[in-house]
């Protein structure tokens, strides 16, 4: 079997194509960066330019899947031009991957795209499952509801779309824990807001295991990439203190400071969004790591 990947350079495509290797899966790949192009027995990279619609269409040659991952971070401040650049990345790669498997013939029979929890409303009372229709008007939920429409065009071409909502992805290569590590090191770590919100997390290792088991079993629909036992933020900065051996003596970080400090980014804080992993469990996946003491000692230990 041969995929194709989007963003196999980030934290989470990294992960996948090391995976792919383990699992005797061929790994093309594309990048804007003409200085990261490899080529090798099981790894092969080529060359795109999604702002300028360009893309080398040798990509596609013998490829069953392609795994979509590229789209601008969002963890970085949300200027009026940086949000648009969001929005307009998760756009412009996708279109350019239909309109070009719209003008040959190719062997592809499914795409799985990256998608994130962040469609859901902020919630402390609610218990989302992938059923949940009735999305807000938050930056968040409009970047996946515009990036998930853009993927079901796959569909007009016959071929089987999932989507992967993703979770707070817990890993010690980088993202969100390297930082939040960070102060509790220095023992200045401290919870956001009340701490009440729910964070719905999953280790590194079990998110890239769920696309190639979505891939082998050819999983069609949506499915919270998420950890079976979400927790408040409040747990989840003490169990990273208990799991590094630190005390934690600051009071709770108030939502207007962060604000000041990180602008509308800091939404990604203080948002509580609790989520099932059922639907993805009931298709037989296995969470190596479904408790967090585990997953952060494995990262953290």
């Amino acid at each position: 079997m041969r995929v194709l990947i989007t963003g196999a350079t980030g934290l989470i495509g990294q992960e996948i194509v090391k995976l792919c290797h383990k699992e005797n899966i061929a790994v093309n790949y594309l990048t804007t960066s003409k200085s990261k192009l490899n080529q090798s027995e099981k790894t092969q990279g080529f060359y795109w330019n999604p702002k300028q619609q360009e893309i080398d269409m040798d990509c596609f040659k013998g490829v069953h899947a392609i795994i979509h991952l590229a789209g601008a971070t969002v963890s970085k401040r949300w200027t009026s031009a940086y949000k648009k650049e969001i929005i307009s990345s998760r756009k412009e790669t996708t279109q350019l991957l239909v309109n070009s498997l719209k003008t040959i013939d190719h062997t592809i029979k499914q795409v799985i795209s990256a998608s994130a929890i962040g469609v859901y409303p902020d919630s402390l009372i609610n218990y989302y499952d992938e059923t949940f229709k009735d999305f807000d008007n938050s930056f968040l939920s409009n970047v996946v509801q515009v990036w998930e429409h853009e993927v079901d065009v796959f569909s007009s071409l016959n071929i089987t779309v999932s989507k992967i909502r993703i979770g707070l992805v817990l890993s010690n290569k980088g993202g969100a824990l390297k930082e939040m590590i960070k102060p509790i090191k220095y023992g200045v770590g401290a919870a956001f807001g009340d701490g009440k919100q729910w964070q719905s997390w999953i280790h590194i290792n079990d998110l890239a295991q769920l696309f190639l088991y979505v891939l082998k079993h050819q999983l069609k629909g949506v499915y919270n990439a998420v950890a079976p036992n979400p927790v408040t933020n409040q747990e989840l900065i003490k169990t990273i203190a208990n799991t590094l051996d630190k005390p934690l003596f600051l009071p709770k970080i108030p939502r207007s400071l962060m604000k000041l400090v990180l602008g509308d980014m800091s939404t990604l804080l203080f948002d509580s969004q609790r989520v099932s992993s059922k639907k993805t469990e009931k298709k037989g996946f296995y969470f190596e790591y479904h408790h967090l003491q585990p997953a952060l000692e494995d990262l953290l230990g």
